[in-house]
């Protein structure tokens, strides 16, 4: 898994988000834009949410429960993303609001035929319909200020995920409701999505098992090692500046070159030669 289990989880100008303006590249500082990470509390989201406030960002996160180890300078309001009423009024309270980071989700381990279908359709909901309903709560500040939307996808949406298929499919919606807003919503609004790949956390144990099985996931990466919330955070932070301007509709990976495809493993040409 990426993102690991679900996750309840003064502004001036800036720089971030105003890429779409069609001025080019003017720098890539974010200093005084106003920022919302959805379920920036822990792992990946307190990873971007951080990567935004060390930029200069002023930051805001949301989740239904407080972190538990807060992030220096970001500030949180609790908020339940699965009540639209209750979203819509939250960026409606904003005085400001440059940049988008949907980043709430995750799946617990759950095979196809282990829940019924209502089950699935929550992991559904989390992964694809609160994005869209964040969205479109932002959507008159961001065209205001021209500015950018990052979804926080997976790997997983464009591969099989045996145990987390719903997540998986869900993962692939967004990269293809990113796409689609980024059309509708152009040119004042940009939209990309960060495709994360396996990230260590403080619940990759979950995943992957003690120490050992994390270490052993770790070598399958071609880079050799698991993704930190800072990786993540970096290219957030990328996506979302005037280094930016002319990307839109775009999937950036962040999976360290992928995975090694299990057949050049099974292969024997080599061994016999």
């Amino acid at each position: 898994m990426d993102d690991g289990p679900v996750d309840d989880g003064p502004t001036g100008s800036g720089s971030v988000g105003r890429g779409a303006s069609g001025n080019g590249p003017a720098g890539t500082s974010p200093r005084g834009s106003t920022v919302v990470v959805t379920g920036g509390t822990r792992g990946v989201g307190a990873g971007i949410a951080r990567a935004f406030a060390e930029a200069g960002a002023r930051v805001l996160t949301c989740a239904r429960r407080p972190p538990e180890r807060p992030v220096p300078g970001v500030e949180f309001t609790p908020l339940d993303l699965r009540d639209p009423p209750a979203v819509r009024a939250f960026f409606a309270g904003l005085p400001r609001l440059d940049v988008l980071v949907n980043n709430a989700g995750g799946t617990p381990y759950r095979r196809l035929a282990d829940a019924d279908a209502e089950r699935h359709a929550k992991v559904v909901e989390l992964n694809l319909i609160t994005p869209l309903t964040a969205s479109l709560a932002a959507y008159d500040h961001l065209r205001r200020n021209r500015g950018s939307i990052v979804m926080v996808g997976s790997v997983s949406g464009g591969r099989p995920s045996p145990g987390s298929a719903a997540y998986g499919a869900a993962k692939a919606g967004l990269a293809h409701l990113a796409a689609s807003m980024a059309v509708e919503w152009a040119p004042e609004v940009r939209v990309n999505t960060l495709v994360v790949g396996m990230v260590h956390t403080d619940l990759s144990h979950l995943h992957y098992g003690g120490p050992d099985g994390v270490a052993a996931v770790a070598r399958t990466v071609p880079l050799g090692r698991l993704a930190l919330p800072a990786d993540v955070g970096a290219a957030a932070v990328f996506l979302a500046s005037d280094a930016a301007a002319y990307i839109s509709g775009a999937s950036l990976h962040v999976h360290g070159g992928g995975e090694r495809p299990a057949f050049l493993d099974a292969a024997t040409a080599d061994k016999e030669s």
